[in-house]
């Protein structure tokens, strides 16, 4: 069996910590409201660290726990929607300063599944790819620059941080699924800048239609998000275990997107899977998009929760729509 091992993990979250009260202050809405509908009671904001700063200090703590040598990564790939230009990449950027100067680098957008998706394709390169010994996947999030802090219904969801995964070789259980539904696209979405140009003379048909709403902030249709994510997430887990014929109760921890505390309920009851199974940590970071799998495991494995041997379900869904599911022994 040809699988993959998690070497090291690393998180970074930002010192601004935002509580329910200080959303209070900004919109109209209070710690109760948010809590029982989300189980977000506070979250992280960048307080003026880009994107990729976030990322490189995840990165580094993941390289530092993997005990290994930054030239032998051959590969950085980046899961990050908030990108701090347009080019170059973020993990071209995180590449130099890591020091992973061998490695080939690109950013990977699926969303709140960025995660599972860079994992996934890390697993087929370190397959298809003998010289390659080791790939970096960072997963960093700025969503506090793409928020409608004037919205109630979304600006209380969101937050921003980091996580990175060093990954090698193993013959260790794994297998994976990954998919999309992409006309779902318009239910979350957030528009590139408009430019004004002086040679154009028709009206940007971005303007009209099914993304006709919003500028560059977050724009969600949460019922149909919701609708997505109950069934996405159970059939992402179910898919991946059918590939192998393994049976679900044998994994030992479920470390779900965390974007809303009712949605991992309905996925875990849909699955018959205790809650008591499933890592949780919305309560203190809110919704960090493709930061949130990785950051929740980090977590985990630091406070000895999450142990090696463990199996673990790694399992998401994000604007696109897109779903993902990897379950591996840690």
């Amino acid at each position: 069996m040809f699988g993959i091992e998690i070497l090291g993990m690393g998180s970074y979250s930002p010192s601004l910590c935002v509580t329910n009260d200080d959303m209070a202050k900004i919109v109209e809405t209070n710690d109760e409201w948010i809590t029982t509908r989300t189980g977000i009671k506070s979250r992280r904001l960048a307080n003026g660290e880009p994107t990729w700063e976030m990322g490189l200090k995840a990165a580094e703590e993941a390289v530092k726990n993997a005990d290994i040598d930054p030239l032998d990564i051959g590969l950085v790939i980046d899961t990050t929607i908030t990108n701090d230009f347009f080019t170059p990449s973020v993990a071209c950027v995180i590449q130099d300063r890591v020091g992973a100067s061998n490695a080939a680098a690109y950013d990977l957008n699926a969303a709140c599944s960025g995660f599972v998706y860079a994992v996934d394709a890390a697993k087929r390169y370190l397959q298809t790819d003998p010289d390659m010994k080791y790939v970096l996947v960072v997963a960093n999030e700025t969503l506090s620059r793409v928020t409608d802090y004037s919205d109630r219904s979304t600006c209380v969801l969101f937050g921003d941080g980091a996580a990175a995964a060093v990954i090698g070789r193993s013959e260790k259980l794994f297998t994976s699924f990954i998919g999309a539904d992409g006309s779902g696209a318009h239910f979350l979405y957030a528009k590139s800048h408009k430019v004004n140009h002086p040679l154009r003379t028709e009206e940007d048909s971005m303007d009209k239609g099914e993304f006709a709403a919003g500028t560059t902030y977050l724009v969600q249709d949460g019922k149909e998000v919701y609708k997505f994510a109950t069934k996405a997430l159970p059939m992402a887990a179910q898919k991946a275990a059918e590939k192998i014929n393994l049976d679900i109760s044998t994994v030992d921890w479920f470390i779900p997107h965390q974007a809303n505390i009712r949605i991992i309920e309905t996925a875990a009851k849909n699955l018959g899977v205790s809650m008591d199974k499933f890592i949780v940590n919305i309560a203190n970071h809110g919704n960090t998009s493709s930061a949130s799998i990785p950051i929740a495991l980090s977590e985990a494995i630091a406070d000895g929760k999450v142990k090696k041997g463990d199996r673990l379900c790694l399992v998401g869904f994000g604007a696109g729509l897109t779903m993902g599911c990897v379950i591996l022994d840690y």
